[in-house]
């Protein structure tokens, strides 16, 4: 295991799904770490179990007010990233990620930290290029229901970059494709989740569209490695770098896995697609292995199987 040198750390949307593992790995690490959450999509019980930990604090703020703390990283990680969550308050959201970075890079710029900024493959948009490496413009319609999150994710790409140019700011960006695995929000309404749900509850799987738009689905285990070996990178290698796994499958592959897996009786039925809704979506990642020697090695069928056993257990609690 690679070793790392103890620092104060500063998780935004910490008590998130990535968020709270990526506070857990920290921790494993040796590091102090400030878990910050407002609560809109993370949980507490998603931290409890680190709370007695004397290297852990939980601070409930909301990025879009400034924040005074003393520390030697920040992972920015604070945004809804379902549509679910996202669209319900679409202001709020684009607040989230264009003051919310605003904030954090004046923290980081007064304390001289370490930055890293949570991006998304959906600065990409609806691609036209296949599969997306970290070149690629994006195709992105900026006055759709998906746009608050899309055009919010590009601005703070611009911001940290900004700040970079302008201020010598030390940041690392990374795009992050579609990641999966235990503690995702039950009713974020994402295809991994929602299709697990429906398949242990034998309801019918709602497919939208007709089931051939492709995915890459990384493993949560694997996406936090690779985010801690990319911040622990030289300073002159800022990214954007794209994180996700380059397997690729189609939306009804992936339902007929999870019924198999699942021992399910439901069946498949399909509904209209959502606007802009993206046919294609795969990364690249010849950066990422060749500037941090990371490719994912979590197979779909494990990290399903981990996925699953983790809401079938959260059903039981919620019977």
């Amino acid at each position: 295991m690679t070793s790392f040198e103890k620092k104060r750390i500063l998780v935004t949307g910490g008590a998130g799904f990535l968020g709270s593992h990526l506070c857990e790995k920290l921790l494993l690490n040796g590091n102090e770490v400030i878990c910050l959450d407002n609560y809109y999509t993370g949980s507490k019980k998603n931290i409890y179990h680190l709370m007695d930990n004397e290297n852990f604090e939980l601070l409930r703020h909301d990025i879009c007010f400034p924040l005074y703390v003393e520390v030697d990283e920040i992972y920015n990680l604070a945004c809804p990233a379902s549509p679910i969550h996202y669209q319900y308050d679409p202001v709020q959201t684009t607040k989230t990620s264009v003051h919310g970075s605003i904030n954090m890079l004046g923290l980081a710029k007064r304390q001289g930290a370490k930055i890293f900024q949570a991006s998304t493959s959906e600065v990409y948009g609806d691609p036209e290029v296949h599969p997306q490496d970290e070149t690629y413009w994006g195709r992105v319609n900026p006055i759709g229901r998906r746009s608050c999150y899309d055009e919010g994710k590009r601005c703070a790409e611009t911001l940290f970059f900004d700040y970079y140019r302008q201020h010598k700011l030390k940041i690392k960006v990374a795009r992050i494709f579609n990641t999966y695995g235990p503690r995702m929000h039950p009713n974020d309404g994402r295809v991994v989740s929602n299709f697990i749900i429906q398949a242990l509850r034998n309801k019918d799987i709602t497919i939208y569209g007709d089931g051939k738009q492709t995915r890459s689905f990384c493993y949560v285990d694997d996406l936090i490695n690779a985010m801690l070996l990319f911040m622990n990178t030289s300073e002159d290698f800022t990214g954007p770098l794209n994180i996700g796994n380059p397997s690729e499958f189609t939306i009804l592959d992936l339902a007929i896995k999870i019924v198999d897996l699942t021992n399910s009786k439901s069946n498949i039925i399909f509904k209209d697609l959502p606007e802009d809704d993206p046919k294609q979506r795969k990364p690249d990642i010849y950066l990422a292995n060749e500037k941090i020697n990371w490719e994912p090695e979590t197979s779909l069928e494990q990290g399903l199987k981990h996925t699953i056993d983790y809401f079938q257990k959260v059903l039981k609690k919620n019977k």
